[in-house]
C-alpha cells in the first residue's frame, strides 16, 4: 500500500483472514494519505507502490541501538526528516529506521525483528491480541481527509447511499469510517448492500459498476477518484478527526530497559514535526518525504495535507483520557468495540495498557 494503507486488524493476517473471511490486504502500505479534508487533490497524487522497493532499510544507525519499522504514511515518512539531517545523533541516540510494507513491519514487530513500529491505534490492539503486545508512546499524527467514502456520479451524499451497494474491505477501518458516515446521515448499515472488497481493488470496483460507492485510503481513494470521473468523496476522516490516529508502538520490554533513548526519540519527533508544520518549511519537507516513496514533490504536497501531523504541544491535548475520538483512549475504546463485533478478535482487550503518555510529558519538559 502507498501512501497510508493504514488498516485496523490487519497486523494479524491469518486471524483476519479467518475472523473475517477475506484474504490478505495491502496498506497504508501499510498505507493512508489524504487530500485537504473531502477535496480531490490528493486523486492527482499517483501510487509510489510501484516506485519504492519494499523492504528496503533506511538505516539511522550502525546496526546497534534501536530498530524502528516504519512505512509509507505521511506521519511516518516525516521520520525520514530527521534521518536526512543526522537529527538522531545530534540528541545522542542510535536508531536504525527499517521500511517496510505496512503489514510486514507489523509482523516484523511481533516477531521480534524491531524494537518498535509505527502503527495506527486500532492495529496496534490488533497484534497486541495475538501477542504482540506494544505500548504507544508518541501519537505522529491523526487521518484528516486520506480517508475517504467515494461515490459514483449522481450520488451527491451519505444520505443518498441508502439501498446502495458499498464497496469496503470489512473489518478494516475504513469499514469503521463508513459505519461513522452512516451514522451522520441518520442511516445504519442494514440500509445499504455491504460489499466485502479488497482496499487495493476498491477503484476498479467502483470503475466496473459493480458497487455505487467505496470506502478506501490513499493511494486507492485517490485512484478511484481518478478512475472514475465525476465521482466525488462524500465523507472523510476530516469528518471524524481522532478516528485513525497514528502511532510509535514500542515493544514493552525496550520501552523499560531503554526508557531514556526512547525520551530522545521522542524529543527528536518533536523536532520533525515543528519542522514540517512551518509554512517555511514546507518544500523542503515534502522533497524530503516523496523521495522516500518515489513521488514528486509537488504530488506529496497534495497528500501531506491530508495527515495532521502532531508535536508534543498538541499531541498532549489527544493523550487526555476521555471518551470520544477527540482522546486516544476514546478512540482506542471505539476500535475495541468495533474489532470485537468484526470478530478481528474475541474478547475485550484492556486498551489502556497499550498506551504511555508519560514518555511524551518528560520529553516535552
Amino acid at each position: 500500500m502507498n501512501p497510508i494503507v493504514r488498516l485496523i486488524g490487519i497486523s494479524v493476517l491469518s486471524l483476519i483472514a479467518t475472523a473475517c473471511n477475506k484474504s490478505e490486504a495491502p496498506k497504508p502500505t501499510a498505507a493512508d494519505a489524504p487530500a485537504p479534508a473531502a477535496s480531490a487533490a490528493a486523486a492527482d497524487a499517483p501510487s509510489a507502490a510501484a516506485a519504492v522497493p519494499s523492504a528496503a532499510p533506511a538505516a539511522a544507525g550502525s546496526g546497534a541501538g534501536l530498530k524502528i519499522a516504519y512505512s509509507d504514511w505521511p506521519g511516518w515518512v516525516a521520520w525520514e526528516i530527521a534521518i536526512q539531517k543526522g537529527w538522531f545523533k545530534e540528541a545522542g541516540v542510535e536508531v536504525e529506521f527499517k521500511w517496510f510494507d505496512y503489514v510486514p513491519s507489523m509482523e516484523a514487530f511481533s516477531a521480534g525483528k524491531v524494537d518498535a513500529v509505527c502503527m495506527t491505534n486500532g492495529d496496534a490492539l490488533v497484534t497486541g491480541a495475538t501477542g504482540g503486545k506494544s505500548v504507544s508512546i508518541i501519537v505522529n499524527d491523526y487521518s484528516d481527509g486520506n480517508d475517504m467514502i467515494v461515490a459514483k456520479p449522481g450520488i451527491a451524499n451519505v444520505g443518498a447511499l441508502k439501498g446502495k451497494t458499498v464497496g469496503v474491505e470489512v473489518g478494516f477501518v475504513d469499514h469503521l469510517l463508513l459505519l461513522h458516515a452512516l451514522k451522520s446521515a441518520n442511516l445504519k448499515e442494514s440500509d445499504i448492500k455491504l460489499k466485502n472488497v479488497k482496499t487495493d481493488e476498491t477503484p476498479q470496483a467502483l470503475k466496473s459498476g459493480d458497487v455505487d460507492a467505496v470506502g478506501a485510503w490513499q493511494p486507492s481513494s485517490g485512484a478511484a477518484l481518478k478512475e472514475v470521473p465525476g465521482s466525488k468523496p462524500i465523507f472523510t476522516s476530516h469528518d471524524v478527526p481522532g478516528l485513525i490516529y497514528d502511532m510509535l508502538a514500542v515493544n514493552p520490554k525496550s520501552l523499560a530497559e531503554h526508557r531514556a533513548d526512547w525520551i530522545k526519540v521522542t524529543k527528536v519527533w518533536d523536532r520533525v514535526a515543528t519542522f514540517v508544520n512551518d509554512p517555511k518549511n514546507v518544500d523542503e519537507a515534502a522533497k524530503i518525504m516523496s523521495a522516500r516513496v518515489g513521488l514528486t514533490a509537488d504530488q506529496y504536497k497534495a497528500i501531506m495535507k491530508g495527515t495532521h501531523i502532531m508535536g508534543l504541544a498538541e499531541g498532549k491535548k489527544h493523550w487526555a483520557k476521555a471518551e470520544g475520538l477527540t482522546s486516544i483512549y476514546g478512540s482506542n475504546k471505539i476500535v475495541d468495540e468495533f474489532n470485537v463485533k468484526n470478530t478481528v478478535y474475541k474478547a475485550p482487550e484492556k486498551v489502556d495498557e497499550y498506551l504511555d503518555p508519560s514518555v511524551s510529558e518528560e520529553a516535552a519538559k
